[in-house]
């Protein structure tokens, strides 16, 4: 496997209820129920919990530490209990420490139970969405939250919808072969400092920083604002990185490969990149050799190896013995009236 250097990047050991309200809350569609008391609580874990044993009293395995998502199933049997089984009832599970509670389905919360959530310091969220949608789009916010990241110097751009990483050592030309890929018509992600976050078992999702974006600084020019100078066209925010390629200015000492048999991978997070090591000479075109790249790996994903291919015809020519002035075998010839 191939080295790269990447720097890891403390990922959130906690978030706070605040901070889950005020920044996503118009995509949850979140409504404050309670007071604010509770905003300082802490969520220190992705997972949700729904608490319906916990509810009908078995709290042995009680999933406190999660955020609690009460639908109808959860509603509906608070609703059948009278009004001192319902306070026992949630007077039970408010004691643990609770980081929030979200009620789907637009459920109207019941006066007892907001009572008891301001007594205990819990903020009480309404949702209109159902609790499928809320639990899977809240399920991949919290995702973002607590996911590893690391950061990586290089030039990130979509080619033909692939998520192209140019890394090397700093001057060899990353900069200046991404701007000549946006001339092109391809997207640029980010330039500088990557930001990589795992997304489930086997994605990458890259992006730039916040203060960046999708400035560029190019050697000789300075800092060129690429949403401004190619339109929205030439951006965008994220993208899944699925190529490395490492530029490195030519050296008669290594050796690069031939064929493309021999298929070279990074090791990023856990997670297997393709990787190519592209050298430099003048006049070689990078930019168009970096769109075959992309166009060969949609070959690739799509079920066709260029390189086995052309493998497999010659090894069934040597097999049936065909001699050297048998490769050349055309039927007839074109006249050519040109």
């Amino acid at each position: 496997m191939i080295k790269i250097d990447q720097k890891a990047i403390s990922r959130k050991d906690t978030i706070t209820v605040q901070y889950l309200f005020e920044n996503p809350k118009n995509q949850f569609q979140l409504e404050l129920l309670s007071d604010e008391s509770g905003f300082s609580n802490k969520i220190n874990e992705q997972n949700l919990h729904r608490p319906g044993l916990a509810l009908a009293g078995f709290v042995d395995l009680f999933s406190y530490s999660r955020i609690q998502i009460f639908g109808n199933t959860e509603m509906k049997y608070l609703e059948k209990l009278d009004d001192v089984s319902k306070i026992e009832c949630l007077d039970r599970i408010f004691k643990f420490n609770i980081p929030c509670i979200i009620l789907t389905d637009n459920n109207a919360p019941f006066p007892e139970l907001l009572a008891l959530a301001n007594k205990y310091h819990i903020p009480v969220f309404g949702s209109s969405l159902s609790t499928t949608k809320l639990v899977y789009f809240l399920s991949d916010f919290l995702e973002d939250q607590f996911a590893e990241r690391i950061s990586i110097h290089g030039s990130f751009v979509d080619v033909y919808g692939v998520g192209m990483l140019f890394v090397g050592a700093s001057g060899v030309g990353k900069s200046e072969v991404a701007l000549d890929l946006i001339e092109r018509g391809h997207r640029l992600v980010a330039d500088d400092v990557i930001f990589l976050t795992k997304k489930g078992e086997g994605i990458l999702l890259g992006s730039g920083t916040n203060l960046a974006k999708h400035f560029m600084e190019i050697r000789g020019l300075g800092i060129i604002d690429v949403e401004r100078t190619f339109g929205i066209r030439a951006i965008r925010y994220q993208k899944r990185l699925e190529i490395i390629v490492e530029l490195e200015v030519w050296d008669d000492k290594t050796e690069y490969t031939r064929t493309g048999l021999d298929e070279s991978s990074v090791i990023i997070s856990g997670i297997e990149v393709p990787y190519v090591k592209l050298p430099i000479i003048p006049g070689k075109n990078i930019t168009v050799i970096s769109e075959v790249i992309s166009l060969n790996y949609l070959l690739k994903h799509y079920g066709y190896n260029a390189a086995e291919i052309f493998q497999t015809r010659l090894c069934d020519k040597i097999k049936k013995n065909k001699s050297e002035n048998d490769i050349r075998n055309v039927d007839y010839f074109e006249h050519d009236f040109e």
